[in-house]
């Protein structure tokens, strides 16, 4: 491979490339006459269950280093950057659609489709046991109450004594 890339982080680049070229072509193809939840159904399907666990295995490898070295680590958060503005944008684009309320934490909710999203990686990395299909249901399941509307009649200080004396009994 060094024969074709001068250096690990210029491998890692080039994956990395190809990889952020695939998942914008995806976001671009995104057929929202379906609705925003079968959209995102599919990315889930297709990144949590088809990817091959070579591609899995080789991101987790990745996402591990990006710890360690800061180039790798620069190249990893341009692509997560990049992932999470179609994210936001597909979001944007649903709330338009009025399949997604407006009053809704776009930024809250694609962090955490993020943060699920790896975690699914990870448990694929390490469980080979796990049945990433099997957990399809239950992510949209969590995506769908992410992207409701949540009643506003209770305030936040409110919320934040219920949740203390909650945790004091």
């Amino acid at each position: 491979l060094y024969r074709y890339f001068p250096s690990k982080e210029a491998l890692i680049a080039g994956i990395a490339e190809r990889d952020r070229a695939e998942v914008a072509q995806q976001f671009a193809n995104a057929d929202l006459s379906q609705g925003v939840f079968a959209v995102l159904e599919g990315l889930a399907h297709h990144h949590f269950a088809v990817r091959p666990s070579e591609q899995v295995l080789l991101c987790t490898e990745v996402m591990a280093e990006a710890r360690r070295n800061p180039e790798i680590a620069r190249i990893s958060n341009g692509f997560d950057a990049d992932v999470r503005t179609w994210l936001i944008d597909l979001l944007r684009a649903a709330v338009a659609r009025g399949d997604v309320p407006d009053d809704i934490d776009l930024e809250g909710v694609v962090t955490m489709l993020m943060v699920i999203a790896d975690g699914v990686w990870w448990r694929r990395a390490l469980d080979p046991h796990f049945d990433p299909k099997a957990m399809l249901p239950i992510f949209m399941d969590l995506t769908r109450h992410m992207l409701r509307s949540r009643p506003r009649s209770v305030p936040d200080h409110k919320r934040r004594t219920a949740v203390s004396k909650e945790g004091a009994q």
